[in-house]
């Protein structure tokens, strides 16, 4: 099951062009009822690499999320060749749904030259084999939770996910803004550097809202808060393998205005780092 569940992944990023600049994809029914955010992030990347040349690798990503996407329809996806210089090239992607954009995003691609070079430590934590897999809540807890997080805690995933800590509890306790996963796909897949870019754009949107939560006691679960992304941004550093396992070290630097803001680094097993993230969401309490 793991393999069909990484192919059906891979299938989804690899969309159907309709055009030059055109392009349509599907979406994959992950127990939310709402488009999963890193599924459209992923698309657009896909996307927009479609129309460089292969030479050109994406090193920037920044989009908005504009509306919800609808589980059950098409998205379609419009590329503008924005600029190609001698060696930067940048896209601008518009993810739309039923005549509307739920997504605008910028991305740069840059000819891979030589630089100056340094990067900040990855933080000591244990390997991932040190580390228990993920258990699934025990029936009496899963029971109390709105029908649609039963369904997303439900659902086979392609990524296989070890917390260096342990996960929140129900009812949620406060903890500092900080927090480390590690992650990879639970089957390997092939060496394309585009693929495994679109798949780490689907795998930033892990965690980093729920990260601005944590001082606060309250998670993805509390039933009157409600949360969503409005932005995100990723930059692609070094060289990596979604299908080898990857280090995400998150902490939230503010909250406020019914917003929170969260910053991720990302690392090889051997401390190299190879992207980093910031997401700034929703996060309202319902009276």
């Amino acid at each position: 099951m793991t393999e069909t569940h990484v192919r059906e992944l891979v299938d989804l990023l690899e969309l159907e062009r309709l055009e030059d600049n055109l392009f349509r994809g599907q979406s994959r029914d992950i127990g939310t009822h709402f488009v999963f955010g890193g599924q459209v992030l992923g698309q657009a990347l896909s996307a927009a690499q479609r129309t460089v040349d292969a030479g050109r690798e994406a090193h920037s990503l920044h989009a908005y999320f504009l509306r919800a996407g609808d589980i059950n329809a098409p998205i379609v996806y419009s590329v503008e060749r924005t600029r190609d210089g001698g060696t930067f090239s940048s896209r601008r992607v518009v993810a739309i749904q039923h005549g509307q954009p739920i997504l605008n995003g910028s991305i740069s691609f840059q000819v891979p030259e030589p630089g100056f070079e340094h990067q900040s430590s990855m933080p000591e934590v244990p390997m991932p084999e040190d580390i228990s897999p993920m258990q699934p809540l025990p029936p009496e807890q899963l029971a109390k939770l709105p029908e649609k997080l039963q369904r997303w805690l439900g659902v086979d995933a392609p990524f296989e996910i070890r917390h260096v800590w342990p996960q929140a509890k129900l009812p949620p306790v406060k903890r500092p803004p900080y927090q480390h996963i590690w992650f990879r796909l639970t089957a390997p897949v092939g060496d394309s550097p585009a693929l495994h870019r679109s798949l780490l754009a689907y795998a930033s949107d892990f965690n980093l809202i729920g990260t601005a939560t944590l001082p606060h006691g309250i998670s993805y679960y509390t039933h009157n808060v409600q949360m969503a992304s409005l932005d995100h941004a990723l930059w692609f550093h070094r060289p990596f393998r979604v299908d080898e396992w990857l280090l995400y070290s998150f902490d939230s630097p503010t909250a406020q205005g019914a917003r929170g803001l969260a910053r991720g680094q990302i690392f090889t097993r051997d401390g190299r780092l190879v992207a980093s993230t910031a997401q700034e969401g929703l996060i309202r309490l319902r009276n």
